[in-house]
């Protein structure tokens, strides 16, 4: 092996295993709902508790860390506004969204956040779409149509179905909001430190909506949903996110989201074998489609890769 390609490999490894990571979440949360009667804000509200101190620990250690630039007042609000809108409100829709649809559709929807971060920057920012950006958006919704008409395993109704998957387009919508908005402060703020504020501002959200919600009741719940959301907050949300980062700073954003562009492919693949989810042809014939949308914007250099 020619020692200058270590360093690549090496990157789209760590970005691999991190959208493989990611792709276990909507998994892991459909356990859940399988194996106790908890609500899609408790559910969120245990993972941050589990996950915040970690990414705490990482923060103060940033923090001592010689040289480093305290955040002045407007980009602390503005760190917080962006953390709320990716970490909160993106991952309490998908989880709602959860309740209804298979891990493998919810994966699908989500994945579909780059598009939604061009037709975004056209609308708010009068950025030009190019004809690469609109083959792209032509072939991800032909892929969500014809997924579309096979259904749900788990929906149980058509209603269930379509609030399922409004919920899980509310959060690529909210995701892709907060990409435009990461996107301005990680160059300012840096990565490891935006990734880390990000999530603990969402963590502090989230047990205020509990806590708002059904007064921070959360230890009344079966062992095996705690060992769940364990897993999750470790492997499928900190540990990917540090992975999908030090990726994308060794072969770029562009090339991470082509190798994160396995992540529907990866879902639909543990969640028939975890969770028993059927797999149809519609299903496979629209992951392709949708892919293969994902992938044009990417190798254009208009996404990033999924939190």
């Amino acid at each position: 092996m020619n020692p200058a390609r270590r360093p690549y490999l090496a990157g789209a490894l760590l970005a691999f295993v991190g959208a493989f990571g990611f792709s276990a979440k909507a998994v892991w949360v459909r356990m859940a709902y399988l194996t106790a009667p908890i609500d899609p804000a408790s559910l969120l509200t245990l993972r941050m508790l589990f996950s915040a101190p970690l990414y705490a620990l990482v923060a103060w250690r940033l923090h001592c860390r010689p040289g480093n630039v305290p955040l002045p007042p407007r980009q602390w609000l503005q760190v917080g506004g962006v953390g709320v809108m990716g970490y909160y409100l993106a991952s309490l829709f998908d989880f709602q969204g959860l309740q209804y649809i298979t891990a493998a559709t919810e994966r699908l929807i989500l994945f579909i956040y780059p598009t939604l971060v061009v037709l975004l920057g056209a609308v708010f920012f009068r950025k030009k779409i190019t004809p690469v950006q609109v083959a792209s958006l032509v072939l991800t919704y032909a892929g969500m149509a014809v997924a579309f008409s096979g259904g749900d395993a788990v929906a149980r109704s058509a209603g269930a179905f379509w609030l399922g998957s409004g919920l899980v387009l509310l959060s690529a919508l909210t995701y892709a909001l907060y990409l435009i908005g990461s996107g301005r402060l990680i160059p300012q703020v840096g990565a490891l430190k935006f990734t880390c504020w990000a999530m603990l501002f969402s963590a502090g959200a989230t047990f205020l909506h509990s806590l708002a919600g059904n007064g921070f009741r959360l230890f009344h719940y079966p062992p095996k949903l705690y060992g769940l959301v364990a897993l999750m907050a470790v492997f499928a949300t900190f540990i990917p996110t540090f992975l999908v980062s030090e990726g994308i700073r060794r072969i770029g954003p562009d090339n991470a989201a082509v190798v994160a562009s396995v992540g529907p492919v990866l879902t639909i693949a543990l969640a028939w074998y975890s969770l028993g989810e059927a797999v149809t042809l519609a299903q496979l014939a629209g992951t392709v489609l949708v892919l293969a949308g994902v992938l044009l914007i990417s190798l254009a250099g208009k996404s990033q890769s999924p939190a």
